[in-house]
């Protein structure tokens, strides 16, 4: 059986020069959470967007099951994987149930409309992240939290396999941080496989299996949480001293003051 996503020597630049990233090797299997953790400007966001098919590698590959990712089109990868980026502000007033509406455009043609299956799914989708009762409300009076949840929703309405998430807890209060990666938790554990990058490297100990940090347009590790996030990786990756302690349920990075 193929690894469900694989990125192989992947190389990208916008300008063919100077690379953002270079020889990037991963592979996500069905029920992973793979954590990229790394400063800004590192690369993670354009990273994701390689994954996605929305910018194209310089050089290497992205395989989904197996398949070359650039030998699909945009509707057939649209069904197999969905992305959040780290911004999606609306300025039109759609209620909520019709922007989770949307994540079912990749099963319908340019003329057709949302069958009663589609809003069957659409609603399936805001239950599951018990967001149902506010369906009627208008996008953009609900708050950040809230959003990001019914882009969530709206992702699991296109019904892919792989979920893309550029850091979607960045926005977010401490509590909405912690229900998020709940949930990204749970869907891992009914089947998704789920690609995520982040700031915090508490939260890889947190939702994720898999963790790689990108420094210096590579990554300078992977592995799984436990052995990828150290004190030493830490400080190379971020230039700044931590402690990793031993809690009850997890482990925790703390950063110590600077002097």
């Amino acid at each position: 059986m193929s690894n469900l996503m694989e990125i192989l020597d992947g190389t990208f630049s916008y300008n063919g020069n100077d690379n953002v990233f270079e020889d990037i090797n991963f592979k996500v299997e069905k029920g992973d959470v793979f954590c990229i953790l790394g400063s800004n400007g590192a690369g993670k966001t354009t990273l994701l967007k390689c994954l996605n098919g929305l910018i194209k590698l310089d050089s290497g590959k992205v395989l989904l099951n197996g398949r070359d990712i650039y030998s699909l089109n945009h509707s057939q990868i649209a069904k197999k994987i969905g992305y959040i980026p780290q911004i999606h502000n609306s300025t039109f007033s759609f209620s909520v149930l019709d922007v989770v509406l949307m994540g079912r455009a990749p099963h319908l043609n340019i003329f057709s409309s949302p069958s009663e299956k589609d809003f069957k799914i659409a609603e399936k989708s805001l239950k599951s992240l018990n967001i149902y009762h506010m369906k009627d409300k208008p996008y953009t009076e609900i708050s950040g939290g809230e959003q990001q949840l019914v882009f969530i929703a709206r992702v699991l309405t296109q019904e892919p396999d792989v979920l893309l998430l550029d850091e979607p807890t960045s926005h977010l209060d401490f509590g909405n941080q912690i229900r998020t990666l709940h949930i990204i938790e749970k869907l891992a554990e009914n089947g998704f496989s789920v690609v995520m990058s982040s700031h915090f490297p508490d939260h890889a100990f947190i939702s994720s299996n898999k963790v790689a940090i990108m420094k210096g347009k590579s990554f300078i590790d992977i592995g799984t949480p436990e052995e990828v996030i150290t004190e030493e990786n830490m400080e190379i990756a971020y230039g700044i001293r931590v402690k990793i302690a031993d809690m009850v349920h997890r482990r925790a990075c703390v950063p110590l003051k600077i002097k």
